[in-house]
């Protein structure tokens, strides 16, 4: 006869069993994964103030956003970033003079498309996009489509005197389809800098 306490432990094995096979009933068959969600983010209204200080152009750009000078080793004296503190993004900008020289022309040109090359190993795609703004000024924009930090950038010139070069820039890595409202919201800001943009 078996004795008491081998009883008690295949009882508590049988009982544990049985919870076990009971708690694991059929999957909901409704179920549906959540889609993939992101922070919201806002959006303060576009709203422009008209850049005072001494340069060889001047634009409209955002009253939320703040002109600071260039800090990078290689910057020259007008070299701007328009930075967005709550997005923790900015539009950098480089003015380089031409001084009618062509050959200098030619190589900021091909600088422009260097650096936008540069996103080759993370884009889905570049887009060029050949534009006149309402101020009478050609623009050549490059559409950066990816995971890059740099989703649009820009040059326009007058071919004479003056070359300019931006780019809408994140220093964060952040994947692109979060930061679409913002980048959207940049993009319109930048057309309206090119759009008011004129030479001194």
């Amino acid at each position: 006869m078996p004795n008491k306490s081998f009883l008690r432990e295949k009882t508590s094995v049988f009982f544990v069993l049985c919870l076990v096979v009971l708690s694991c009933g059929k999957p909901d068959q409704n179920y549906v994964p959540k889609p993939k969600g992101y922070n919201r983010i806002e959006l303060p209204a576009h709203s422009y103030t008209q850049l005072t200080e001494k340069h060889p152009y001047t634009f409209a750009y955002s009253k939320w956003a703040k002109v600071l000078p260039d800090t990078f080793a290689t910057a020259q004296k007008d070299w701007l970033f328009i930075q967005y503190p709550q997005f923790s993004a900015n539009i950098q900008l480089t003015y380089k003079p031409l001084k009618k020289d062509q050959n200098l022309l030619r190589d900021y040109i091909n600088d422009a498309y260097k650096l936008a090359g540069k996103h080759q190993i993370r884009a889905s795609s570049i887009q060029e996009q050949r534009v006149v703004t309402k101020s009478g000024h050609t623009v050549m924009i490059f559409k950066i489509e990816g995971d890059v930090p740099s989703p649009y950038q820009f040059y326009t010139t007058d071919s004479t005197d003056h070359f300019l070069r931006g780019a809408i820039y994140f220093p964060v890595a952040t994947k692109n389809d979060s930061l679409s409202p913002v980048i959207d919201y940049l993009q319109k800001d930048m057309i309206q800098l090119l759009n008011t943009l004129e030479w001194r």
